[in-house]
């Protein structure tokens, strides 16, 4: 009797134990958990109560519409359009780069390359994400931009084309290996049914794996597109400082996150209104990003949807 009580203490013992331990696991995943959700509430409460700033002077049509952005020059206009402009001149030739090259490199890794083959090429391409981002800027200024001068000799020494070609080569290791990890995911048995039934690998390639693997390949492109709105030292290097509303990729330009990087340099004083111009664009690259990723979920839902 004596040694079945002490049994059973020690039982006891042992699963208390192993609760507290899975307690204090649980606890300490928690304060993880919300210490990420504060940080964020907080950048975004910290972002928007500055910018707040901004807008008891200048009126959120005139910021949104306005052509002209010289909010550090005199006569002062505050129209980020400019900015706007050429971001997204910079997001369009990096995706025209990135997203049919990338895709291409994951259909050739996961359905024709040799296990050896794909061993090699994905931690290459993988090598180009761990390139630091102003290494890619100086590589568009002194390599890509007299290449693109060669061609068109109307090219500018700072330009669009060459600040998207580079961002494009740095977010292809991010599509290319989420897609081939969204067609390598697609179950064997539609690809080996395909070609049971006599489909050439391209056939089964085109209009199996990629409708069935489709949300992972849209979320990386989602991925990639965040990305692109968001890189700041490659675009500042070789894209220039000139806020110019622009379609021309051979002319000077300057990103919402360039002319964060220009007034987060020091020289503008605290508290003015060109210090709290940070702040605005910060918020509306912030509702752009957001934006983008809340559509991006809407349209894998549906593809979801559609092949489960």
């Amino acid at each position: 009797m004596a040694s079945a009580a002490g049994s059973l203490a020690i039982d006891l013992d042992a699963k208390r134990g192993v609760r507290l331990r899975e307690g204090a696991v649980v606890a300490s995943l928690f304060t993880c958990a919300l210490i990420s959700i504060l940080t964020s509430a907080g950048i975004v409460i910290v972002l928007f109560w500055e910018a707040a700033g901004f807008f008891k002077s200048v009126s959120l049509w005139e910021f949104l519409f306005g052509t002209r952005w010289t909010p550090l020059l005199e006569p002062r206009s505050y129209g980020v359009l400019p900015l706007v402009c050429g971001t997204l001149l910079v997001v369009a030739g990096a995706c025209v780069i990135a997203i049919p090259t990338g895709l291409a490199c994951a259909i050739y890794m996961s359905q024709y390359a040799s296990d050896r083959t794909r061993r090699i090429v994905k931690p290459v391409l993988e090598v180009l994400a761990g390139i630091p981002t102003v290494v890619y800027g100086y590589f568009a200024l002194t390599y890509v931009t007299p290449l693109l001068q060669q061609v068109y000799p109307d090219t500018l020494v700072y330009n669009a084309a060459s600040a998207g070609i580079v961002v494009g080569i740095m977010i292809l290791p991010m599509i290319a290996s989420f897609c081939d990890d969204a067609l390598r995911a697609v179950p064997e048995s539609l690809r080996l049914g395909a070609l049971a039934l006599g489909a050439t690998r391209f056939e089964v390639t085109v209009q199996v794996l990629i409708p069935a693997a489709l949300s992972g390949i849209i979320a990386s492109f989602v991925l990639a597109i965040s990305r692109c709105i968001g890189e700041t030292m490659a675009v500042a290097v070789a894209a220039g400082g000139t806020p110019n509303l622009t379609l021309n990729p051979a002319e000077s330009i300057q990103t919402m996150t360039g002319y964060i990087v220009q007034v987060s340099m020091g020289d503008t004083p605290h508290g003015t209104l060109g210090y709290y111009t940070i702040f605005a664009v910060g918020a509306l690259l912030f509702l752009m990003t957001l934006g983008t990723n809340l559509i991006a979920d809407r349209v894998l839902h549906r593809f979801r949807e559609t092949y489960e």
